[in-house]
């Protein structure tokens, strides 16, 4: 995603060329996100996608658009993200994988988004909203695109509470340097059911991801260490281990929580 300056107007991206190679080299081709395809799958568990019409909401480069339309069986799958670079990164990864036909890029500036009312049987996220500071008018306008008896399905990073973030929390955000919209599975829950979203649910995964940014952490800082300097730098790779260590400090402590979110539009006729 992307931050934006005081005016609303779009700054800098975010995830430039030195990041999405990175995060390639930690994550997997493609993926801007932890866990794989592995993940994907658990955020989409019982849902079905086969013959529907899919948006993958802040998409990034490609890589997990393109993991659900090669396994999930979607009649199409839109990725949508506000930054170009990236947008252009999967435009290419899908003409290579032969999956062009299946899923399409689109990239616009924050705001509303470009698609009609009531488009996606299921709209998808994954860790992308963490960057909309408002959380109210994000979720009304992935209800506005969602069919009515649609899906809601996403991951997302919260924090742990609604009071002010602890030393530690404001260390690892200033670490990261990007544009973080924190906040809780509470608020997330009051967004999601102000928009009209219903049977709305959020499951942490802190204990998942504590042990993962571990093992992400021992990798870059050991067998993963070369390959990512040969990408991107020693510096680059040296702040970003300096990020991973004052991540795991609110992984360990709870106040970094990674959480998956379901909800469903209702059906028409459906009673709100």
């Amino acid at each position: 995603m992307v931050a934006t300056n005081e005016d609303g107007a779009a700054s800098e991206p975010e995830y430039d060329e030195a990041a999405i190679r990175f995060l390639g080299v930690l994550w997997g081709e493609g993926y801007l996100s932890p866990g794989g395809p592995a993940e994907v799958d658990r955020v989409l568990a019982g849902v079905d996608l086969k013959g529907r019409r899919v948006l993958d909401f802040g998409c990034g480069a490609g890589g997990i658009t393109l993991h659900i339309a090669r396994s999930q069986g979607p009649a199409e799958i839109v990725g949508y993200d506000v930054e170009q670079p990236v947008v252009e990164r999967a435009r290419t990864a899908a003409v290579t994988q032969g999956l062009s036909s299946i899923a399409r890029f689109v990239s616009s500036p924050p705001g509303s988004l470009p698609f009609g009312d009531d488009e996606f049987d299921i709209v998808f996220s994954k860790d992308a909203m963490i960057h909309v500071p408002d959380k109210q008018a994000l979720f009304a306008e992935l209800f506005r695109v969602l069919k009515p008896g649609g899906v809601f399905a996403a991951s997302d990073w919260l924090i742990g509470h609604d009071g002010e973030p602890s030393p530690d929390m404001k260390d690892y955000i200033a670490a990261e340097g990007l544009s973080f919209g924190m906040a809780s599975s509470r608020h997330y829950l009051r967004a999601m059911a102000v928009a009209g979203f219903v049977d709305c649910t959020a499951e942490s995964r802190n204990i998942w991801y504590r042990e993962v940014a571990r093992g992400e952490l021992a990798r870059l800082k050991g067998p993963l260490y070369d390959e990512a300097v040969a990408a991107v730098g020693e510096a680059y790779v040296e702040k970003n281990i300096r990020t991973w260590t004052a991540m795991q400090k609110v992984l360990d402590s709870g106040e970094h929580c990674p959480t998956h979110l379901r909800a469903s539009k209702p059906a028409a006729g459906e009673r709100l």
